[in-house]
């Protein structure tokens, strides 16, 4: 049900047509939370159904026409009410650490293959977070300077900061990442050597 609230959040700001909100997703809600097309469009036709969100057809094009939706009362106050309420946490699904507890079965150079790529991965993730952090900071991220234009000058600090503090939370977690594959290659090594 996150995908709901992620979408909520970016309607929140001005209403969007289907493909508008897919490219925003990928800006910037797409670092905390993945969906693909397949799963937006047929969660906006749900919310719509639900009354969390109105569509309206507009032109697309000389004959065709796309639905831009808008954020509902009913849907600003269901965001509201998932926002003040406490996540229920899942039971973890982790590969790569799963994979990692039975590394034994691997070639070490197979081992040392698939932690490299953790590190990679993690040092691209990061870097991405990084730079987002430096578009929030310099005012240049498009979809918080439009929710700053709609804020009250007291809020947009917080609604600012909020944002940074959870990209700074995905970089110490990456971070941690990194130093665990790190680890994990010096235990390859170690062993292999033994």
């Amino acid at each position: 049900m996150s995908l709901r609230y992620a979408l909520l959040a970016l309607l929140s700001v001005e209403p969007m047509t289907g493909y508008d909100l897919s490219k925003r997703f990928g800006a910037s809600v797409a670092y905390v939370w993945h969906a693909p097309d397949s799963q937006i469009y047929p969660e906006l036709r749900r919310m719509e159904k639900d009354g969390l969100l109105e569509g309206e057809d507009v032109p697309w094009g000389h004959r065709a026409t796309k639905t831009r939706y808008r954020i509902t009362d009913s849907g600003i106050a269901a965001f509201r009410a998932w926002i003040n309420t406490p996540l229920e946490y899942s039971r973890e699904r982790d590969p790569v650490h799963l994979k990692a507890a039975y590394l034994e079965w691997a070639e070490p150079e197979s081992a040392r293959t698939q932690m490299e790529a953790h590190i990679a991965y993690h040092e691209l993730r990061r870097k991405q977070w990084e730079d987002m952090i430096s578009e929030l900071r310099g005012g240049t991220n498009i979809m918080l300077r439009k929710r700053l234009e709609m804020t009250a000058e007291a809020d947009r600090l917080r609604t600012t900061e909020f944002k940074i503090f959870t990209y700074e939370g995905l970089i110490a977690r990456a971070e941690t990442e990194i130093a665990w594959a790190r680890r994990g290659l010096e235990l390859i090594d170690h062993l292999d050597g033994a």
